[in-house]
């Protein structure tokens, strides 16, 4: 190996590189605090249904599975180590009147998704609703600047942990079960800085897709949400300059942000009934951006 080639990566599972040390960040550190409470009353329409939400500890993750447990649903928090954060969000469920189950750990490593599974269904039996929305973001402005580690690592956590996920989960997933993943606007659009994000972001989007025509013989649906630029601790704390958070989301046709509850709607409406003739499809909460996709 000479000094110009590239170091290999060769483990299956690599750990946080420490590209962004205050990732993945907690929502209580923000100053401005992202609004993810429901904002209508609920209508029954996940009654008696238990779900998965990954990266449920904040921002769009807490949002969904808050408004999840307003329309019936039992659930279960995935996160990575945000305990306070995961409470949070586990209290705000048990107020609507339901039940939350938390699991911390790497969904990077299939072991992590695999003993989540096991431990909805030993609580609970059964799995009807799985959203896939936890992600990591490393900013590079220079495609040279991506380290090997770096770039397995943001693959492992934003698509190689859906798969193992969706393996788990796929022998308890039932006629009339749905999954939801989160892929984004940087799919569609591109984004010069966050190159390998916008590339498992891609990878997502055709996941979703070919997954939807390998389940949906079986009645399982499979669709997922693009959201814009969302207020949540993923930008601030995953590497963004101070003067791209100053103008955060303003970009946008509607000139702003958009809140972590304006996008759980979207991930309600596909996991519901209310979407029983869609698959293989994506929602885009995105403040007016036309993306054609």
């Amino acid at each position: 190996m000479t000094d110009e080639t590239p170091e290999r990566v060769d483990a299956a599972f690599v750990e946080e590189t420490g590209e962004e040390p205050r990732m993945p960040g907690h929502e209580t550190d923000l100053d401005r605090k992202p609004e993810w409470q429901p904002r209508y009353p609920g209508s029954g329409r996940l009654k008696d249904k238990i779900a998965i939400v990954t990266g449920g500890d904040s921002g769009i993750g807490r949002a969904t599975a808050v408004l999840f447990a307003r329309e019936g649903a039992k659930v279960a928090i995935a996160y990575l180590e945000e305990d306070d954060d995961a409470r949070i969000t586990a209290d705000a469920i048990e107020q609507e009147g339901s039940e939350a189950l938390l699991h911390a750990g790497d969904l990077g490593d299939p072991a992590t998704g695999q003993a989540l599974v096991d431990k909805v269904i030993a609580r609970w039996g059964r799995l009807d609703v799985l959203v896939n929305n936890a992600g990591e973001q490393h900013p590079d402005k220079d495609i040279r600047d991506i380290t090997v580690e770096q770039l397995q690592r943001t693959f492992q956590t934003n698509i190689f942990a859906m798969f193992y996920l969706v393996q788990a989960a796929r022998p308890h997933l039932k006629k009339g079960a749905a999954i939801v993943n989160c892929t984004s606007v940087t799919m569609y659009q591109g984004s010069k800085e966050l190159l390998d994000y916008s590339s498992t972001k891609g990878a997502i989007t055709a996941f979703t897709r070919s997954l939807s025509e390998n389940l949906v013989g079986d009645g399982i649906r499979v669709n997922a949400v693009a959201p814009g630029p969302i207020w949540t601790p993923l930008n601030p704390m995953g590497g963004s300059s101070p003067d791209k958070l100053e103008h955060f989301g303003e970009g946008t046709p509607m000139g702003r942000p958009g809140e972590p509850n304006e996008v759980a709607p979207a991930f309600l409406f596909l996991a519901c009934e209310d979407s029983s003739y869609m698959s293989g499809q994506v929602l885009h909460p995105n403040g007016g951006m036309v993306v054609n996709g």
